[in-house]
């Protein structure tokens, strides 16, 4: 199967994976998020991500979930979540399906912990998680 992780925002990232049965994992590509513009004016440039998509062909894309950070100014809250809806929609346009966020997989992953990821805040503690899961396979 290969999937695309998406490290959203301006100058976040691609990764394309390829994962077979019984095989390990391999990164077939990874590219930083394609910009036009410069300073003020930059932006995502969703023709360049819909051609890296196309080119792959994934059978799925898995996002992190987008969200304000603590004492972020509006102009940078504003200009992160208008480059997260870029990068969704030039998937959404490949038909590729789009699964958002940690905190659905770390529930699934960790059934019994429902109590301390029942919040959408606890979003962090979900990733924090599966980071931990990730190390523990190592």
């Amino acid at each position: 199967m290969r999937v695309i992780g998406i490290d959203p925002g301006i100058h976040g990232g691609l990764a394309l994976v390829n994962i077979c049965d019984g095989g390990a994992p391999v990164l077939v590509d990874a590219i930083d998020i394609p910009v036009i513009g410069v300073k003020a004016k930059e932006r995502v440039d969703v023709l360049a991500i819909r051609a890296w998509v196309q080119q792959h062909r994934p059978q799925h894309a898995f996002i992190e979930r987008a969200q304000a950070m603590p004492r972020q100014g509006a102009s940078s809250g504003f200009k992160y979540g208008r480059a997260t809806g870029a990068i969704e929609a030039a998937i959404a346009c490949c038909e590729v399906p789009i699964t958002e966020g940690a905190r659905q997989r770390a529930l699934q992953l960790f059934p019994s912990a429902h109590a301390l990821l029942a919040r959408k805040r606890d979003h962090n503690k979900s990733e924090a998680a599966l980071v931990a899961l990730y190390g523990a396979s190592l």
